[in-house]
């Protein structure tokens, strides 16, 4: 799913721990847009990134929540742009296997009734384990030498989200090409159209 306006959620990083930090945009702009700034936003991403089952009640999200998630997004972003840069992030790392040692969202296969087996929650969804699930998310990415290989920060100018390039070629340039890529192409026209004035 490709983001469409400015609040839209995103879901094209190619990782669950790169979605989660890809809801902050523009990071390099002077106003980075925030797009899990409510807990309906918050709810709505939880779904959005299947971290909990379809119809999963999600009424215990509250602004503690959001100041979590907002924390481990926080420590995800700096731990994925130090190992880009090839700098150690050691006290960080630390922090994210302290998130990623909180057991997993207990989850089972049940009958629907049409018969076809269907994932549904054991309980109510718990803020921890639905972070521990990303933080580990994250380990596996990181301590996998293919898949860390295929780590690209976005080439959009005021955009510093990162994402896995699984192209062929390993061309892809853009954190989406209907974003950044657009912008792009919509900068370079206009620049081709103020030299073609100017000449």
């Amino acid at each position: 799913m490709a983001a469409t306006a400015t609040y839209d959620l995103r879901f094209d990083a190619g990782r669950l721990c790169l979605d989660l930090v890809a809801t902050v945009g523009g990071r390099l702009s002077e106003e980075p847009v925030e797009r899990l700034d409510t807990p309906e936003r918050l709810r709505a991403w939880l779904a959005g990134a299947g971290l909990v089952p379809g119809g999963t009640g999600l009424d215990a999200v509250d602004g503690g929540w959001l100041g979590r998630f907002h924390a481990a997004r926080a420590l995800l972003h700096r731990v994925v742009h130090a190992e880009i840069a090839g700098a150690a992030a050691d006290p960080d790392l630390e922090r994210l296997n302290g998130l990623a040692s909180t057991a997993p969202p207990v989850v089972r296969a049940v009958r629907a009734p049409d018969g076809t087996l269907v994932r549904t929650g054991v309980g109510a969804p718990d803020c921890g384990a639905l972070l521990g699930r990303i933080a580990r998310d994250a380990v596996d990415l990181l301590t996998d030498p293919v898949a860390r290989g295929q780590l690209r920060q976005c080439e959009g100018e005021t955009c510093s989200l990162v994402y896995l390039d699984t192209s062929r070629g390993r061309r892809r340039r853009w954190c989406s090409s209907e974003v950044c890529g657009n912008r792009e192409r919509v900068a370079r026209h206009r620049r081709r159209a103020v030299e073609s004035q100017a000449s």
